[in-house]
């Protein structure tokens, strides 16, 4: 993509009602533009990384067997009677009526419409084990928005549900959603340690919620520290075995992990004080075993082995990209911008030209432009009639893993400057050795966080 071309309107300064380091700099970075309270219009840099969020969190989906459908924002109000939230959830339900006054609303979250689509097509045991998920809008109308698309009334959402027969087979389904949820945060190259949580208005006598840790983060983790030192499975992880992924499950939960709202002061005391870790987390993630507390009121049953109706045990399972995208920011960021994970940003590399209208300068950008992008690399080409300052400022902003800077002098040597954004670190490469060197980069984080 060729920068002038593109639309990226950046701020030199955060509004003064940006509270939080990734607020700020999602506007900075011209990655968002608020509409109104809590509401956002994504611009294509945000929308760029928000779509790149959504595509590993689908293939990690996917891979533990769960099915893609898409569900409406809008919902009846009659399925929530029948499942007893309608009038129980309080305020944060945006109720609304359409033009035959019928009580409609914007789905804050869909166990009742999935509830209603499954006992509407499956009878049978047959058809279990079943995992049925989405990626949509959803509104809940906070008291207080706050903090950009970290705590906003609209936000994107996965959200997973699982059917199945009886208890057991649900705790498996549970399992194999915890394992695919750490692989999901191991490929966007964070570590999100799982907590158990509370079930709150959702239900259900089992939940955990998985927190990116960052200093910015809302909620306060205590941590044994040997789950930090965990292994995350690999892309050949075998679902179909449950006594595998139950051993996974209990690895990752048989140490003390909580937040502030489930911290026992107690049960903490009993960890060795060396062993003890502190810190901020942001939640990013967070599923739930509920048995058959939706499908029982709304007749979610199947014909079982024994021929005799059985409500089916379920669970929900959600991810939140749009607040993924913040908490990247959050975990990743120094005082010049953005620093995303290797395994994911919105370009591989900034290409900047020193010297635009330069005919040898020109034509080795467009020639390395040609290269990169015909290797596979996302490239943002910054072919502006701008000054170097803030062409590098830009760069590293935004957070370009790497940055090409070509100009008269360097190609003169027939060297080209190559600067790593996490790290800093510069050097003067020639074309083939740069092109040898980004490869072997691309390599390396395909092998660790490829689908």
């Amino acid at each position: 993509m060729y920068l002038s071309k593109y639309f990226l309107p950046v701020l030199k300064e955060a509004p003064r009602e940006a509270e939080i380091v990734s607020h700020q700099l999602m506007l900075r970075a011209g990655m968002i533009k608020q509409q109104s309270a809590g509401i956002y219009s994504w611009l294509p840099l945000g929308l760029k990384m928000l779509r790149k969020v959504e595509q590993v969190i689908r293939e990690e989906q996917n891979r533990a067997g769960a099915v893609e459908v898409l569900m409406p924002t809008i919902q009846s109000a009659d399925l929530w009677r029948e499942s007893g939230r309608y009038d129980d959830y309080g305020k944060e339900m945006l109720r609304i009526q359409d033009r035959h006054e019928r009580d409609m609303l914007f789905g804050p979250t869909n166990e009742e419409m999935i509830t209603d689509i499954f006992r509407s097509y499956v009878r049978s045991y047959k058809d279990l084990p079943l995992n049925l998920y989405h990626i949509q809008w959803k509104f809940r109308d906070e008291v207080r928005p706050r903090f950009g698309v970290m705590r906003g009334r609209e936000f994107f959402m996965k959200d997973a549900y699982s059917f199945d027969l009886d208890e057991p087979s649900s705790r498996a389904a549970y399992y194999r959603m915890f394992v695919s949820y750490l692989r999901t945060f191991d490929r966007l190259g964070v570590t999100a340690v799982p907590m158990r949580a509370d079930t709150g208005p959702i239900g259900g006598d089992l939940s955990h919620e998985f927190l990116i840790l960052a200093d910015t983060g809302e909620s306060e983790v205590f941590c044994h520290g040997d789950t930090m030192k965990l292994p995350v499975p690999d892309r050949n992880i075998d679902y179909s075995d449950d006594a595998a992924i139950e051993g996974i499950f209990k690895d990752w939960t048989s140490n003390y992990a909580r937040t502030d709202e489930m911290h026992d002061e107690n049960l903490w005391n009993e960890v060795a004080e060396g062993d003890r870790m502190n810190a901020r987390g942001i939640e990013v993630g967070h599923i739930f075993h509920f048995g058959t507390k939706y499908s029982e009121p709304m007749g979610a049953k199947v014909t079982g082995p024994d021929g005799k109706d059985h409500d089916v045990y379920m669970g929900s399972y959600g991810i939140g990209p749009s607040r993924v995208v913040a908490a990247l920011i959050e975990a990743g960021h120094d005082e010049n911008g953005i620093i995303w994970p290797d395994s994911i940003a919105p370009f591989d590399v900034g290409l900047i030209n020193l010297r635009v209208g330069d005919e040898a300068v020109d034509t080795a950008c467009v020639d390395l432009y040609n290269q990169l992008t015909n290797a596979g690399f996302d490239v943002l080409y910054d072919d502006t009639d701008g000054r170097a300052g803030g062409k590098f400022a830009l760069a590293d902003l935004i957070g370009l893993p790497w940055q090409l800077i070509i100009g008269p002098r360097g190609l003169k040597n027939g060297e080209i400057e190559v600067k790593h954004r996490a790290t800093g670190e510069r050097e003067n490469l020639t074309m083939e050795a740069t092109m040898n060197k980004l490869t072997a980069w691309q390599k390396d984080v395909n092998e660790r966080f490829g689908g």
